[in-house]
């Protein structure tokens, strides 16, 4: 059992898929592309701002021999759909020469890996650009996607090429790995770039600063439904509905609610 540091961090998850050859690995797997890259570009942005919204890639490639551009995003929020279909159409925007020819010369894939629980509790969910006839026969018109890899979803039917890779990273939250259930040389090198022994003084430090932003965004959020469902009994009071009927409407405790009634 190896003791690593957690993929859940977006500077480790950085450090190990910005290797040429894990991210050329994990692309194939993912997409079936073997791509044809020399460098892998991390925290990437375009110097022409498009929209009102910072967009920032984790992982970035161009493969101009097989004409695909690639983004591998790391995520642990809730908002990840939208986010990351914004950042994908941010992607193919800028590669929009002029009004008079909309083909961009690239194809874009974007993976987006969840580390983090989600609500539909799927392993793999995709977006499929390509414009499909009636029937549901697609026109292999347009090839752009976007691929959501949720890893605490991963079970024995989530298709073999992914399930090496999203069970490594799902053991990796633990802070340890047992490196003999996984045989791909690629996630060896991944295992093995992670070790705790390895991590340097930043990236702990980047670690703990992404940590206590998680923690803030959290509590925020927390707060925020907390004051909403506040919102919402203050106003089933007012309309005289009972304090159980509005406490397992609100999800608020009957305590709460009885409080609040009280005029606390």
């Amino acid at each position: 059992m190896k003791q690593v540091a957690s993929l859940q961090y977006g500077v480790i998850f950085k450090k190990a898929f910005s290797q040429i050859d894990v991210f050329k690995a994990f692309v194939k797997d993912i997409t079936g592309i073997d791509l044809k890259i020399d460098k892998v570009e991390t925290e990437k942005s375009f110097e022409q701002r498009i929209g009102n919204v910072r967009v920032e890639f984790d992982l970035y490639a161009e493969d101009l021999e097989n004409r695909v551009i690639v983004e591998i995003q790391h995520q642990n929020g809730s908002d990840y759909y939208d986010r990351f279909l914004h950042y994908h159409c941010v992607a193919l925007l800028e590669q929009a020469a002029n009004y008079r020819n909309y083909k961009p010369n690239l194809t874009i894939y974007t993976i987006v890996v969840l580390t983090s629980a989600d609500k539909h509790k799927t392993d793999v969910a995709t977006i499929d650009f390509d414009p499909k006839d009636r029937y549901g026969n697609p026109l292999n018109e347009i090839k752009h996607k976007v691929i959501y890899l949720a890893v605490k979803y991963v079970d024995e039917n989530t298709p073999e090429m992914y399930r090496e890779w999203l069970s490594a990273i799902n053991e990796s939250l633990s802070e340890q790995i047992e490196e003999t259930n996984y045989h791909r040389p690629e996630l060896q090198t991944v295992i093995n770039s992670i070790a705790k022994n390895l991590v340097s003084p930043e990236d702990k430090y980047l670690m703990i600063e992404e940590y206590n932003f998680e923690e803030d965004k959290k509590k925020r959020f927390a707060e925020g439904e907390q004051a909403k469902a506040l919102a919402i009994a203050k106003n089933l009071l007012a309309k005289g509905l009972d304090i159980e009927t509005i406490a397992e409407t609100t999800g608020l405790t009957i305590d709460a609610v009885a409080q609040l009634r009280n005029g606390g």
